[in-house]
């Protein structure tokens, strides 16, 4: 059974072409259902990716108050138990200041039904079953880790791995790219939309294997996608762990690089 709740209050303007990012609760929320003093849950993992969201959709509509190119996030819950307490969730999310403008509500079989029915450009889950069978069916999917937590919140940071992955289903594989590059191509038309500086949105690249070529294949490949940019690193073998503590990206993404 699949249900979804509109959010009646979100104050933001309507998007006519809007970025859907769908974050499952269980990311939102710390896991176990932990509550605070109030019995409002406690807040997880993706916080402050959603609050890096939030900011770039502000920063656009101060730059351009009709602009149309927002993130549009929905919220899906799995969790029986959550499920039976829906207001405490709303109200939990309204208490943390974070902008859902949809709840669905499915069971473990069939929450798929809901990032497709909604058109989701973007899945970010904790859970790496959940992630799989999101990239199966065509849906960008992140595996979000605890790394998230210590990410900033003032600046969606967004990291392109070039080392392409060649996968052998041509189906799955075929779709996952095309998933990969249609958000890689909004996202690179929110970034263009600031200057080189203070932008809410912050890009980079890392090739790990390869030299100068490599990289600078990647960094073509990005550009024909409508993507520049901000920072590349080629490393040539050396484990691209260090990099990744410096940039603290929200997630990583390399499907539009990989071969069908």
């Amino acid at each position: 059974m699949v249900s979804t709740d509109q959010k009646t209050d979100v104050k933001e303007k309507e998007a006519d072409c809007p970025v859907v990012v769908a974050v499952t609760s269980h990311a939102v929320f710390e896991s176990g259902g932990a509550e605070d003093p109030d019995g409002l849950y406690v807040g997880g993992i993706a916080f402050p990716l959603l609050q890096a969201l939030q900011k770039v959709n502000e920063r656009l509509l101060k730059e351009n108050p009709a602009e149309s190119l927002l993130f549009d996030v929905i919220l899906i819950t799995t969790e029986s138990q959550q499920q039976q307490q829906s207001s405490r969730i709303t109200e939990s999310i309204r208490h943390h200041g974070l902008k859902v403008s949809r709840f669905c509500f499915s069971n473990e079989e069939d929450f798929m039904e809901n990032l497709l029915n909604n058109n989701v450009h973007l899945f970010l889950t904790t859970n790496r079953n959940e992630a799989l069978q999101g990239s199966q069916k065509g849906v960008l999917s992140v595996l979000l880790d605890e790394h998230t937590a210590s990410c900033p919140t003032e600046q969606l940071r967004v990291l392109f791995c070039g080392d392409a992955v060649v996968q052998s289903e041509a189906g799955p594989a075929l779709a996952s790219k095309q998933a990969a590059q249609s958000f890689s191509a909004q996202i690179g038309k929110m970034r263009g939309r600031f200057g080189l500086f203070d932008s809410p949105i912050s890009i980079a690249l890392v090739t790990s294997r390869g030299g100068r070529e490599s990289c600078g294949d990647a960094l073509r490949t990005l550009r024909s996608l409508g993507v520049n940019a901000d920072e590349a690193y080629c490393l040539a073998g050396v484990p691209r762990g260090p990099i990744k503590r410096l940039l603290r990206p929200h997630f990583l993404l390399s499907e539009c690089f990989s071969s069908n």
